[in-house]
C-alpha cells in the first residue's frame, strides 16, 4: 500500500532550489519511500530523528540521499496514511532539522506520528 504523499508548501520551494537531476532523485526516492514509510525499527525506510541541537524533532523521520548531499524530513499521519514531506535540503550542519522545527510548529503537526 502506498501512502498518500503531501508537501508543505515550503518544502516544494526546497525542491525547486534542487537541480533537475537532483529534483528527479528525490521524487524516486520520495515515491519508493512512500510504500513503506515507517521508522526502521518497523520495517520501513525512515530513520527517527530525536534531539537535534535543541530541536525536539521526535516524531519526524528522515531519508538521506547520502552521494547528492540531501536530507528529507517527513512524518506521518497514521490514521490517514498520509506522508507529509516537511522539508528538503542539501545537508548543511543542522540547518535542515532547525526547519523542520520551525515547520512543524507553524503548521501545528503531531511530533509523535
Amino acid at each position: 500500500m502506498t501512502w498518500k504523499r503531501i508537501y508543505l508548501k515550503e518544502a516544494l520551494k526546497d525542491m525547486k532550489k534542487l537541480s533537475g537531476s537532483e529534483r528527479e532523485q528525490v521524487i524516486r526516492v520520495i515515491k519508493r519511500v512512500s510504500t513503506n514509510p515507517l521508522p526502521a525499527n518497523e520495517g520501513g525506510y525512515g530513520k527517527p530523528l530525536g534531539n537535534k541541537n535543541g530541536n525536539d524533532l521526535t516524531g519526524l523521520l528522515k531519508i538521506k540521499l547520502k552521494k547528492a548531499g540531501i536530507r528529507i524530513v517527513y512524518t506521518l499521519v497514521r490514521t490517514e496514511i498520509k506522508m507529509i514531506v516537511v522539508v528538503v535540503g542539501v545537508r548543511a550542519d543542522n540547518e535542515v532539522y532547525e526547519t523542520a522545527g520551525k515547520r512543524m510548529g507553524k503548521y501545528g503537526l503531531n511530533r509523535r506520528g
